[in-house]
Protein backbone atom coordinates (compact mmCIF):
# COMPACT_ATOMS: atom_id res chain seq x y z
CA UNK A 1 0.00 0.00 0.00
CA UNK A 2 0.82 3.78 -0.40
CA UNK A 3 0.57 4.39 3.03
CA UNK A 4 3.31 1.98 4.11
CA UNK A 5 5.62 3.48 1.19
CA UNK A 6 4.92 6.84 2.66
CA UNK A 7 5.83 5.79 6.22
CA UNK A 8 8.86 4.17 5.10
CA UNK A 9 10.04 7.24 2.88
CA UNK A 10 9.41 9.48 6.11
CA UNK A 11 11.68 7.75 8.40
CA UNK A 12 14.15 8.90 5.69
CA UNK A 13 12.81 12.27 5.60
CA UNK A 14 11.25 12.98 8.78
CA UNK A 15 10.06 16.41 7.42
CA UNK A 16 6.54 15.72 5.58
CA UNK A 17 7.03 19.06 3.01
CA UNK A 18 10.42 18.32 2.35
CA UNK A 19 9.38 14.61 1.28
CA UNK A 20 6.38 15.91 -0.73
CA UNK A 21 8.07 18.29 -2.47
CA UNK A 22 11.53 15.90 -2.97
CA UNK A 23 8.36 13.35 -4.11
CA UNK A 24 7.11 15.68 -6.61
CA UNK A 25 10.09 16.57 -8.17
CA UNK A 26 11.82 13.02 -8.67
CA UNK A 27 7.90 11.80 -10.37
CA UNK A 28 8.01 14.89 -12.91
CA UNK A 29 11.58 14.08 -13.38
CA UNK A 30 10.99 10.15 -13.53
CA UNK A 31 7.46 9.81 -14.94
CA UNK A 32 7.54 8.16 -18.40
CA UNK A 33 4.21 9.20 -20.39
CA UNK A 34 3.12 5.35 -21.21
CA UNK A 35 2.55 4.72 -17.57
CA UNK A 36 0.35 5.06 -14.95
CA UNK A 37 1.70 8.16 -12.63
CA UNK A 38 0.57 6.17 -9.33
CA UNK A 39 3.14 3.61 -10.31
CA UNK A 40 5.97 6.24 -10.79
CA UNK A 41 5.19 7.86 -7.34
CA UNK A 42 5.13 4.42 -5.64
CA UNK A 43 8.81 3.65 -7.61
CA UNK A 44 9.91 7.18 -5.91
CA UNK A 45 8.60 6.16 -2.63
CA UNK A 46 10.59 3.12 -2.43
CA UNK A 47 13.32 4.61 -3.69
CA UNK A 48 13.25 7.47 -0.81
CA UNK A 49 12.69 4.50 1.39
CA UNK A 50 15.80 3.02 0.43
CA UNK A 51 17.79 6.11 0.78
CA UNK A 52 18.50 7.13 -2.98
CA UNK A 53 17.35 10.74 -2.52
CA UNK A 54 17.79 11.71 1.20
CA UNK A 55 21.49 12.42 0.91
CA UNK A 56 21.41 15.71 -0.10
CA UNK A 57 24.31 18.25 0.71
CA UNK A 58 23.27 22.11 0.95
CA UNK A 59 26.16 24.28 -1.20
CA UNK A 60 28.26 26.14 1.47
CA UNK A 61 27.36 29.78 1.82
CA UNK A 62 29.79 32.16 1.26
CA UNK A 63 29.89 35.38 2.99
CA UNK A 64 28.63 38.22 1.12
CA UNK A 65 31.34 40.96 -0.17
CA UNK A 66 31.16 44.04 1.41
CA UNK A 67 29.38 47.07 -0.33
CA UNK A 68 30.65 50.70 0.21
CA UNK A 69 28.23 52.94 1.98
CA UNK A 70 25.59 55.13 0.19
CA UNK A 71 26.70 58.39 0.26
CA UNK A 72 24.07 60.62 0.04
CA UNK A 73 24.16 64.79 0.64
CA UNK A 74 20.99 65.68 2.68
CA UNK A 75 20.91 69.10 0.64
CA UNK A 76 20.54 67.68 -2.59
CA UNK A 77 17.53 65.64 -1.40
CA UNK A 78 15.95 68.82 0.06
CA UNK A 79 17.06 70.61 -2.96
CA UNK A 80 14.86 68.80 -5.42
Amino acid sequence: MRSELVYSAGLKIVNRFLLATVAMKAVRKLHISTTRTEDTANVVLVDVAAGRYADVSMPEILPQAAIEPLLVDPLAISAA
